[in-house]
């Protein structure tokens, strides 16, 4: 994925400062499609009479930043009080869960348990909108290769806009729990309100829909800060700027990430610079059906009916019926993962090392993942066989029951020591630098 992405994200929030001082409030403007873009200055021109000079827009991006970033912290904007954006999603872990529950808590009362663990909201802004059909850029390779149901900010890839994303859980009945009159109602009583009147005008406060938006545009600039949300400041990082060297399990970890008779992570997880020299992102972004176990511990799985199939429902619903999307969920990046403590979309498992071995395990060893009935492994458990054929077998999912698998656990601890290596605050050691070890 190209670095291009961060560029555009700026300038989507300059966009939206702009659609801000001409009093719109489309929950869309903070990323504007092509068309609308190129439309902008005929609009500001007709609209109003007088032009925001680069540093009035960049003034106002920063106050709309920093009134985000209060937002994201304060519980008063949930239904219940006690639930803010950070509650899920800890800077201190990522910005992604800071407990090793399954599924979080929520709604009006704290209880009420959800049936996705929570992602990361980190590296985001690399994320391209959804497409059935992706076709890497002309730096980046060939067009002509289809790497399929791409993009997308949710596990389902629903959403494109950090807006859109941010309006999922404020109002979820067991996340948020909010309306757009509570947010209001809340933000007109919060310390910053004249913060929020300085960043979006005067009028903001008219009405609970234009205070609504102006939140959702706010909390879209705050997760854009690139010190807090891409800092690229994992020890991977320093290794790749020649400053610092990798243990040797950790390199030797690298080597059976990368491998593609091994591990193979990297056909997924992108481990290496893109052409134009920016640091990798760990994920293609991609949708993949990998045959995650069902996770009976979750209040929704008790329905034997239920099925949770990611990109053709039940919470997506644009490709209902399109047998080919069931079970498919969004790559996240590897980015900060050894700080998480639940994996997968179900948060069926809690470490990285059984994340390996699932993995490299699934096929040759099926009975230590899926129930076994009457001595028959129930193998995808969590998907209906009429959608099996979507799931992966590439590389290790290529290997039959009884061989041996792709890695032993020797070197799955040497992939899980290399995940370590991405997590970000690494500080450099005062020392000779080591030799560029740049892709």
């Amino acid at each position: 994925m190209s670095s291009m992405r961060l560029p555009v994200a700026l300038s989507s929030l300059l966009f939206a400062s702009l659609a801000i001082s001409l009093g719109g409030c489309d929950s869309h403007a903070a990323n504007p499609s092509p068309d609308a873009s190129k439309a902008a200055p005929a609009q500001a021109a007709s609209a109003s009479p007088q032009a925001q000079s680069r540093s009035q827009v960049f003034a106002a991006v920063k106050q709309m930043t920093a009134v985000g970033e209060k937002i994201f912290f304060d519980p008063s904007l949930s239904g219940s009080g006690k639930l803010a954006c950070a509650s899920c999603h800890n800077p201190y872990h990522a910005f992604g869960p800071s407990n090793g529950l399954s599924v979080q808590l929520g709604g009006s009362d704290m209880h009420r348990p959800g049936f996705r663990a929570v992602p990361s909201l980190r590296y985001l802004q690399a994320v391209p909108a959804f497409t059935e059909h992706f076709h890497d850029s002309d730096d980046e390779g060939d067009e002509s290769v289809d790497a399929g149901p791409t993009g997308g900010l949710t596990w389902d890839g629903r959403v494109d806009h950090g807006a859109d994303q941010a309006r999922i859980p404020l109002l979820s009945s067991f996340e948020m729990g909010s309306t757009p009159a509570k947010i209001a109602a809340a933000v007109k009583a919060a310390p910053y309100a004249d913060d929020f009147r300085r960043a979006f005008g005067a009028n903001v406060f008219d009405s609970d829909d234009k205070t609504f938006a102006a939140v959702l545009r706010a909390l879209e600039a705050f997760e854009q800060v690139p010190q807090k949300f891409y800092p690229y400041t994992s020890k991977f990082d320093a290794y790749l700027a020649g400053k610092t060297k990798l243990t040797d399990a950790e390199l030797h970890g690298l080597e059976l990430f990368n491998d593609e008779k091994k591990g193979n992570c990297a056909a997924c997880h992108i481990s290496q610079r893109a052409k134009d020299g920016t640091p990798p992102q760990f994920s293609d972004f991609g949708l993949i059906a990998v045959g995650v176990p069902r996770n009976r511990a979750l209040p929704v799985n008790k329905d034997p009916r239920y099925h949770d199939l990611g990109a053709c429902g039940p919470e997506r619903t644009d490709l209902k019926g399109r047998d080919e999307f069931c079970g498919l969920f969004r790559t996240p990046s590897l980015r900060n993962v050894a700080l998480r403590k639940t994996f997968f979309h179900n948060g069926i498992y809690h470490s990285l090392e059984d994340v390996v071995r699932f993995y490299v395990e699934r096929d040759t060893n099926p009975e230590k993942f899926y129930p076994v009935s009457k001595g028959v492994v129930q193998k995808f458990d969590d998907l209906p066989k009429r959608y099996w054929s979507n799931v992966n077998t590439e590389p290790p999912f290529d290997r039959k029951r009884g061989e041996q698998p792709a890695l032993d656990e020797a070197e799955i601890r040497d992939v899980v020591a290399f995940l370590g290596t991405l997590t970000d605050g690494y500080q450099v050691p005062a020392q000779t630098p080591a030799k560029s070890a740049a892709n």
